[in-house]
């Protein structure tokens, strides 16, 4: 299971572990190479090394580095697709919902190492996924978001009804298109909670690239938790 320790991902493994066509083995999570933090979430792998031992599964850490190349990425990634197979793993699960450019990168680079890709959550309604996600008896906190489209209050919050009914209309129940992500301490995959708290809300500004090439400066707020 590709595990960015967030509700989706979440999600996704407790319907597989629920399916009695697959038994999920192992979770993998790519990390910063100098920050060991996953990606956008801005999450420390000590709380990703939490989550793994209260589900009771092998965590497999990948590291990618500071300069963000995506070849060396993929070098990482391939090593790793190499090692599973000697060991009979020939799949792999995302949480990913309808974001198809994602999708098919993801099935062409594992294809190209002879393996398959599941999507439990594939083309399901966002704002009724978010609501079962609830439903499920799943907690998670909002760990970070983008400035521009959530206020500061609600970084370190829980994702929960209130959140969703305050939430303006542009944005995805799921956050599907990076508008916020989440940290998930609690729920039925879990055998026990993770006593986590936000600490403090950090701001940081990434610079992009359009396909115009005009370069925008973008605000994400962080929940620094501990």
């Amino acid at each position: 299971m590709s595990w960015s320790g967030g509700k989706d991902s979440a999600f996704a493994l407790w319907k597989l572990m629920n399916d009695p066509r697959y038994e999920v083995v192992r979770l993998h999570t790519t990390f910063g190479e100098e920050s060991r933090r996953v990606g956008m979430h801005g999450i420390h792998e000590s709380l990703v090394e939490k989550q793994a031992e209260s589900i009771g599964m092998m965590l497999d850490k990948i590291y990618y580095p500071a300069s963000g190349d995506n070849k060396e990425y993929e070098t990482a990634i391939n090593s790793y697709l190499d090692t599973l197979k000697t060991e009979g793993i020939e799949t792999i699960a995302y949480g990913d919902i309808y974001l198809e450019d994602l999708k098919a990168y993801r099935e062409q680079q594992l294809s190209k190492r002879g393996f398959k890709a599941i999507f439990p959550l594939w083309k399901k309604d966002t704002a009724q996924t978010a609501r079962d996600f609830i439903a499920a008896g799943f907690q998670t906190l909002i760990c970070a978001a983008d400035a521009d489209l959530i206020e500061e209050k609600w970084v370190g919050s829980v994702f929960n009804l209130e959140f969703l009914k305050n939430l303006p209309y542009k944005i995805d129940p799921c956050g599907e298109n990076g508008e916020f992500h989440t940290f998930c301490y609690d729920g039925p995959i879990f055998q026990h909670p993770i006593a986590v708290s936000k600490k403090q809300t950090i701001s940081k500004s990434y610079h992009f690239k359009t396909d115009e090439g005009k370069e925008i400066e973008k605000k994400f707020w962080f929940a620094e938790l501990g």
